[in-house]
């Protein structure tokens, strides 16, 4: 009587924890989907906000927001082909957004990537790994790992504006192409975070 017990539980444990990686499995899908439309809603805001910048005569800023813009796009097409890997597409859109002033404008991109940092990505990375979705998880490792330096990045400008150094900013930026860490002014010979050579970084000056 004592096996068949022990086997009916543990055929239920068998299907409950296959009901449950298919529910991981399937909100890695739709965190996919949303993480692709955030950062290409993002890598486009970031870009009218960098030509903002440049019409008010903070071209640092400006170059800034251009770098943070290109290492958007580059997780959006992380995770757009991950979402390919898994079978399943992505619905068309359009990125919604408001272009204020530069200050405004940097308080917002901040917003958002603490937000990313605090809450979207450590959600859709515990999702992934629940769901053993190893390559979700590596892409949304990237762009979780990036978002901390953009944050970073975001806070001084916002200190250098308020103190009217915005000159003794970067005059340059070099962003990784395979997970968009983005660096001010020099870069290690290796990525911080996924240890690809510098020679495939990206410059923007």
């Amino acid at each position: 009587m004592k096996s068949k017990v022990t086997a009916v539980l543990t055929a239920a444990m068998i299907v409950g924890s296959s009901v449950y990686a298919a529910a991981s499995a399937e909100a890695t899908i739709t965190n996919l989907k949303d993480a692709i439309k955030g950062e290409t809603t993002a890598s486009a805001k970031y870009a009218a906000y960098a030509k903002k910048a440049s019409d008010e005569g903070y071209g640092k800023i400006a170059l800034l927001f251009q770098a943070t813009s290109k290492a958007e796009a580059i997780h959006a097409n992380n995770h757009r082909a991950v979402l390919t890997q898994l079978g399943e597409s992505m619905e068309s859109f359009t990125p919604e957004y408001d272009v204020k002033s530069t200050k405004e404008n940097l308080e917002d991109a901040l917003t958002g990537e603490s937000y990313e940092i605090a809450t979207m990505y450590p959600e859709f990375l515990k999702a992934a790994q629940k769901g053993n979705a190893n390559l979700a998880l590596v892409s949304f490792n990237y762009a979780y790992q990036t978002e901390k330096a953009h944050a970073a990045l975001y806070k001084d400008a916002l200190a250098q504006l308020a103190a009217g150094k915005e000159d003794s900013m970067a005059s340059k930026y070099l962003v990784c192409l395979t997970c968009g860490n983005t660096y001010a002014g020099s870069a290690p010979e290796r990525c911080g975070i996924c240890m690809t050579p510098k020679e495939r970084f990206v410059t923007i000056q």
